[in-house]
């Protein structure tokens, strides 16, 4: 157990190893000169020249990346050239809207997903099992852009039309001020973004937990007199852990793409917006600085899926 452990961590701080590699070969490779972007394009070739002094741009290519790692090690990620405010200030000023999309979404979509498959599971071919599966078909059809339109359409413009209003259109407020505030604000946002990841979880709990349920030692749990709830629920879906954690490792992954979107939908003053806003001006230190906070991020995120298997699988502990 304790080199498998030793392995996932080796493997995470090298793929961090590669990540800032990338990025700072990102930084180089992308078309413009950073220290005329910085300077404006109205500077003369001497003020560019002292601002690629000032950034160190001057110096081997090895000893700025050494630099770079050091920096971003212990938390400068640099100066935002749009506004010249540091990248992590930047990042902490948002990452609040943006971590409760995210938890909020992974929370729903579980809370949805997961019941929805048992109850399909449960009686294969029955009416339950079929609006499972027409919630399933439904969740995988429409991307996220298209599930935050139809949401504000039919939960705030029409219901504004009636002359109430069910949900706000969009925006963020800090849950410390009001918590209640909070969860009314990202309803709209947290149900477009886990709908989709929510009709996948239906789909893997009902193929898993059918299979399940077609083992010897089911039948035996049966055989001995267990209720059918008990042998669904203490047997059968404690079987299924495993393989929803390997999807959820990957979801989270995967998490921050829709989330971006969902926050232009939204008007939500996150990271995935603020990603957008420093592509549109070409803010590299900004796009630099999400894309390793995101790396970063993902490999704690997968970490902690194999700590998991660790606890859900006895084998790997032998």
């Amino acid at each position: 157990m304790i080199s498998f452990i030793a392995s996932r961590v080796g493997f995470a701080a090298l793929v961090l190893v590669m990540l800032s590699g990338f990025v700072f070969t990102l930084f180089f490779v992308a078309p413009g000169d950073p220290a005329r972007i910085v300077a404006g394009e109205r500077a003369t070739e001497a003020q560019v020249a002292m601002v690629r002094e000032n950034l160190g741009l001057d110096r081997p290519i090895i000893e700025q990346y050494v630099s770079f790692v050091g920096r971003s090690v212990s938390g400068d990620l640099g100066y935002s050239y749009r506004n010249q405010q540091p990248v992590l200030e930047l990042i902490k000023n948002r990452m609040p809207a943006t971590i409760s999309l995210c938890v909020g979404a992974v929370v729903l979509w579980l809370l949805m997903g997961i019941p929805i498959g048992i109850m399909s599971a449960r009686r294969p071919g029955s009416l339950a099992d079929r609006i499972g599966q027409g919630f399933v078909l439904i969740g995988v059809s429409f991307p996220s852009f298209v599930l935050g339109m139809a949401a504000l359409y039919f939960l705030y413009f029409v219901p504004r039309q009636a002359g109430f209003t069910l949900f706000p259109p969009g925006g963020y407020r800090p849950f410390l001020d009001n918590p209640g505030l909070w969860a009314w604000h990202l309803m709209l946002p947290w149900f477009t973004l886990a709908l989709t990841s929510a009709a996948i979880y239906a789909r893997l709990t009902r193929g898993q937990l059918l299979e399940v349920l077609g083992e010897d030692y089911i039948r035996t749990a049966r055989a001995k007199g267990l209720s059918e709830r008990k042998v669904i629920y203490k047997h059968g879906v404690r079987s299924i852990f495993s393989p929803l954690t390997t999807q959820l490792g990957a979801d989270i992954a995967a998490l921050l793409g829709g989330a971006l979107v969902t926050e232009q939908v939204f008007g939500l003053q996150g990271i995935g917006s603020l990603a957008v806003q420093s592509v549109q001006t070409q803010d590299r230190p900004v796009i630099i600085g999400v894309v390793m906070l995101a790396g970063f991020f993902i490999v704690i995120a997968n970490l902690i899926v194999d700590f998991l298997y660790i606890l859900l699988d006895p084998r790997i502990r032998t």
